[in-house]
């Protein structure tokens, strides 16, 4: 998918901005969804359709970025943290979103606050990921992959579901699953801090 771009001016973090604008695009389809009036299909295609097919475009981006700048050469560390932002922001905003967007269904106003957890949660995920590369190096808050899937493509789930009319059980699911992947960040960045800590307090019993 890179290929074509070698050699030209554009840049990864130009990459990022598309990945970053077509996800929040996603995120304002899905707020549709349960609106009488914006809701409407356009072409055959409801908001919710329109939604996840923003999102799988922003996701293969999200890929995109990060093997160009590795194939091109281009990688930084602004380029990494801006690349983890704007998968915070798209992830985020598509949970939001998807609330607002069921507010009319099972969930009624409650489907809000529901959306706003999960996406608060994936938030608070970063600030911890950030916190942990600053404290350990570039990428060590990342989770190995487990038989080749890689945590991230569990948000493949999303515009998978969303394409089958599961938006409500998807709902609650994030609602849950954020908040409990957040506790789990926390808890790997506890240890890490002790680890760093300890290894700091050492090193100082050593110099004494």
């Amino acid at each position: 998918m890179t290929k074509p771009l070698m050699g030209t001016r554009v840049t990864p973090s130009q990459v990022t901005v598309v990945r970053l604008v077509t996800g929040i695009a996603a995120a304002a389809a899905f707020a549709l969804g349960s609106s009488p009036w914006l809701g409407l299909p356009w072409w055959g295609l409801s908001s919710w359709d329109w939604g996840a097919g923003l999102f799988i475009l922003s996701m293969v981006l999200d890929r995109g970025d990060g093997d160009y700048a590795r194939q091109s050469g281009q990688t930084s560390a602004a380029g990494h943290k801006f690349d983890l932002i704007a998968d915070t922001v798209c992830n985020a905003l598509v949970f939001v979103g998807l609330g607002i967007g069921l507010r009319g269904g099972e969930w009624g106003l409650n489907a809000i606050p529901m959306g706003l957890l999960a996406g608060v949660s994936v938030t608070f995920i970063l600030c911890l990921v950030i916190c942990m590369e600053n404290l350990a190096g570039a990428r060590s808050a990342e989770l190995g992959s487990f038989m080749g899937f890689d945590p991230d493509d569990a948000m493949l789930a999303v515009p998978v579901l969303v394409f089958l009319g599961y938006q409500e059980p998807l709902l609650l699911a994030a609602a849950v699953g954020a908040p409990g992947f957040a506790l789990l960040f926390s808890v790997q960045w506890l240890v890490k801090y002790r680890a760093r800590r300890r290894a700091a307090a050492d090193v100082g019993k050593r110099e004494e």
